[in-house]
């Protein structure tokens, strides 16, 4: 009887001491991961807490993609936020990349510093499928894709991945870096820029710029509490909506009236809005582009699939003579990211099984990434 309990024990003492540690895990990759390894060994006391999490899985960034970020560099110097952008990279609980379909995921990590992040449970990453290539999306739609799958260690597995994943940005910083100037604007317009970029967990549908460009002619009516109405009526206080989660409900804003989504032919409206870009994360929970500016006056607008053109929820409105509201004195993105390749009007829409596959933009856009992070640090 000893020998049949004992035995147990000694097949978990032998499958332990087979599983290495997470250092050595680390090491035996070190043709491709030296760089990140060199970074541990200069921050010994995160890499020894790195060491006692047990159901995790890390996207280890290989060398080309610690390489590309050039003169970003010096803020890894930063041991707060080094360690921030490390802990973005460590998922919650363990997942083999066979764990991955076409269905999006939003995996929470252990990066819940509120530094840098205002989401409940730790900020995310989304992760999903593309072209049988397990591919994970970070800001602004930056993605990076898994090239040495499952290196197991003693609290879970490792993936290397081709890219860096970079920290979420605030409100303002993702809508200029997406190219939703209009609505950076608009937000600006009625003073609610520091509300939204310190509010935790909102969902914000932003209309793209030719949205606002398509309701030109009416926007020299709106009063101030007007356009307050307005932008109030495309913000959800208290809750981060992926797309998974935009499935036929209704959301309340945080003027108190709601907004309907419905889900036609596997695309996802707002009330009669097209959702073209979903999921773009931020620091404190989530942005879907839509096509319309949504009308609190009209709450009960319904889609129209078979629509070849869109047509502004407010009624007689058309576009304007003096370009896109809003956008004067807002600074153009110099850069495009992912999230910007539709949000300026015609692109991929969104589906209730996940975004369509952005473009690869390897190291471009790196340093405005790390300096909108470094910037939200700060404030």
């Amino acid at each position: 009887m000893q020998y049949k309990q004992l035995l147990p024990l000694a097949l978990a003492s032998v499958a332990s001491a087979q599983t290495p540690s997470l250092t050595d895990a680390l090491g035996s990759q070190n043709s491709t991961l030296s760089s990140l390894n060199a970074l541990l060994g200069s921050n010994s006391q995160f890499a020894d807490s790195l060491n006692n999490l047990q159901n995790v899985t890390i996207l280890a960034p290989n060398n080309d993609a610690l390489g590309a970020l050039n003169d970003t560099t010096s803020l890894l110097t930063d041991p707060g936020y080094l360690q921030a952008l490390l802990s973005y990279h460590v998922l919650n609980g363990t997942y083999h990349n066979t764990s991955f379909t076409n269905q999006s995921i939003f995996i929470p990590t252990t990066l819940t510093n509120s530094t840098y992040t205002n989401v409940t449970g730790g900020q995310v990453v989304e992760a999903r499928l593309y072209d049988n290539n397990v591919t994970f999306f970070s800001a602004l739609k930056q993605n990076a894709s898994i090239v040495t799958p499952n290196v197991n260690f003693t609290g879970g597995t490792i993936h290397v991945i081709d890219r860096l994943l970079y920290i979420p940005q605030n409100v303002s910083e993702t809508l200029s870096s997406a190219n939703l100037t209009a609505a950076e604007g608009a937000i600006n317009t009625v003073d609610l820029t520091d509300s939204v970029d310190i509010t935790h967990d909102v969902t914000i549908f932003a209309p793209d710029n030719d949205a606002f460009n398509a309701i030109g002619s009416i926007i020299g009516n709106l009063s101030s509490d007007d356009l307050t109405n307005i932008v109030g009526y495309h913000v959800v206080n208290g809750s981060v909506n992926y797309s998974t989660q935009l499935q036929n409900t209704t959301l309340t804003t945080v003027n108190g009236q709601n907004i309907t989504i419905t889900v036609e032919n596997g695309t996802v409206y707002a009330n009669s809005a097209k959702v073209t870009v979903p999921d773009i994360l931020l620091a404190n929970g989530v942005v879907h582009v839509i096509d319309q500016v949504l009308n609190p006056n009209n709450t009960s607008a319904t889609p129209d699939p078979s629509a070849t053109t869109t047509t502004p929820a407010f009624t007689s409105a058309s576009s304007g003579t003096a370009g896109v509201p809003f956008t004067s004195g807002i600074t153009t993105p110099s850069t495009t990211f992912p999230a910007a390749t539709s949000a300026g009007g015609s692109g991929e829409s969104s589906s209730s099984s996940g975004a369509a596959m952005p473009m690869k933009t390897g190291a471009v856009g790196a340093a405005a990434l790390f300096g909108g992070a470094a910037v939200f640090a700060n404030l």
